[in-house]
């Protein structure tokens, strides 16, 4: 895993990592291995609750971009948030995919990754 390379870094990352899994497993099923997050939760709400899931999405490959991942990256990043999107706003079908895709944790990882190639490029 990425190991960032200043305090800003570190605690942006950290900050990241907070709302990614606030958004996509911060609530366990109990028995299960598995958890979902607010963003299955907020999809439920008719109308606006998916736009604002994206919004946080959004948020979070802006960051991305700022800490240094690629354009590729971003698009990538990108095509996660527009399957999130999409898919979510079926009724009910679309909130358990939310709850199965964490598209949010998955970008984190996009993100994590493309700066350690960073990193060990420089080396």
């Amino acid at each position: 895993m990425y190991e960032p390379a200043t305090q800003n870094e570190r605690d942006e990352l950290a900050r990241l990592r907070k709302l990614a899994t606030l958004f996509d497993a911060s609530i366990p099923v109990p028995g299960t291995g598995f958890s979902f997050g607010l963003d299955a939760l907020i999809g439920l709400l008719p109308g606006g609750g998916d736009l604002v899931s994206s919004a946080v999405s959004l948020w979070i490959i802006i960051r991305g971009r700022r800490l240094g991942a690629r354009r590729r990256t971003v698009l990538r990043m990108l095509w996660n948030l527009l399957l999130d999107f999409v898919i979510g706003a079926i009724p009910l079908a679309g909130d358990l995919f939310d709850a199965f895709w964490k598209a949010n944790l998955r970008n984190l990882t996009l993100i994590e990754r493309d700066l350690h190639r960073r990193v060990t490029r420089l080396k």
